[in-house]
């Protein structure tokens, strides 16, 4: 019998007509937590149910979906069948893992509506093995690469009332790893949770789709050889708080940051990779552990790759900053964001958003895939029932 330190789901909502009776009753039996907002009201567009929301209006702000995938595991076990259930509260320990030493990491990957009203997930399989590369980092166990998968799909069919209609914005989807058991010495806690939940969102940058404003960050690092940069833990993105605020009062969208040995490489952004392209070329910091290897940023090089482009994965100087032809960031919650202007040693670097960029051409074809207007050939994206 596991000891349980969490208190997963709350059974007070009713359960989304698309889950089988076994998964009601199911979720039903998980625990119980004060109820949250009411259940929102549906409309028939198009023969798709849609949640009652301003659809318009989403912009990058938590927007809970109704339903969450939640399960548990003692150190050293194997996680335990998950369950959707009504997204609520977690009730936790405070002597957990996660709240006093940091033992938590996370990925982010959206559902997407076509034209037709399916919903198509992108490359659920890379967010998994990540996870599981970083849980092992942080010396945690994570679920299995189908277990994973099957989680987020679980979540998208309970959710797919807040996917968004085409062309206003998607379902983003965060699985959240944590080490929920109670420790007080430092050392690897003993429970973990696993839970995916879920909200719509629009635009990550109040911009919109305008190019991003960056500033060179010089006196804070985000990450150092040898350290978690390279993971997606919770602990990678309080540190780039003070930073970013600070950025933003200035009027910059987003703070890229410099290797913390030599101060004249450029790493990435707060939250998302960057890449830099001059004529047919293109170049982008390699992933040696202070980077995330983002799962966007692997579609783009693939894709450049793919139209013909060089892609170079190297170690990129800030000075080559002042020649490039043009600069855009990738990411899951950004998606690729072209950028108009780096401010470096007070200096504004300014770049011409041109109608048949880089940029703007792999995004097309990413966006394509990723919404079924181009045939997937290489096998991204899950559709979900």
């Amino acid at each position: 019998m596991i000891r349980a330190s969490v208190r997963l789901c709350n059974p007070t909502r009713s359960l989304p007509r698309s889950l089988t009776l076994a998964q009601r009753n199911g979720a039903r039996q998980l625990g119980s937590q004060a109820a949250p907002s009411a259940q929102p009201s549906y409309s028939d567009v198009d023969e798709v149910e849609y949640a009652d929301m301003d659809w318009d209006d989403l912009g990058f702000s938590l927007k809970p979906a109704g339903y969450m995938y939640a399960t548990k595991c003692t150190q050293g076990g194997a996680f335990e069948k998950g369950e959707i259930c009504p997204y609520g509260d977690l009730r936790i320990n405070p002597a957990a893992g996660v709240l006093n030493y940091g033992q938590g990491i996370y990925e982010g990957t959206k559902a997407q509506r076509r034209e037709d009203g399916r919903v198509l997930l992108f490359r659920p399989d890379q967010n998994a093995m990540r996870m599981r590369i970083g849980a092992e980092r942080m010396c945690m166990p994570s679920p299995s690469v189908d277990q994973f998968v099957d989680a987020v799909k679980q979540t998208a069919q309970a959710n797919k009332p807040w996917v968004p209609p085409p062309g206003k914005g998607s379902l983003y989807i965060r699985p959240l790893l944590m080490g929920s058991g109670p420790i007080l010495g430092l050392g690897a806690a003993p429970e973990y949770t696993f839970v995916v939940y879920a909200s719509p969102v629009g635009n990550y940058f109040k911009e919109g789709s305008a190019p991003l404003n960056l500033y060179v960050e010089e006196e804070f690092h985000r990450a150092a050889r040898g350290g978690g940069g390279g993971v997606k833990s919770i602990t990678n993105y309080a540190p780039v708080l003070k930073p970013l605020i600070r950025a933003k009062t200035r009027g910059f969208s987003d703070v890229l940051y410099l290797d913390s040995v030599e101060k004249k490489y450029i790493e990435e952004v707060s939250s998302c990779n960057i890449f830099v392209a001059k004529g047919d070329v293109i170049f982008t910091p390699a992933a040696k552990g202070t980077i995330l290897e983002g799962i966007t940023r692997k579609s783009i090089i693939e894709i450049a790759r793919l139209s013909n482009y060089k892609v170079e994965e190297r170690s990129v100087a800030a000075e080559e900053l002042f020649d490039a032809d043009e600069v855009f960031c990738s990411g899951t919650a950004v998606g690729v964001a072209s950028v108009g202007s780096i401010t470096y040693k007070d200096r504004r670097i300014e770049y011409k958003i041109a109608a048949n960029s880089i940029c703007r051409e792999l995004n097309r074809t990413l966006v394509g895939i990723q919404k079924g207007f181009i045939e997937d050939k290489l096998g991204w994206t899950v559709e979900i029932d």
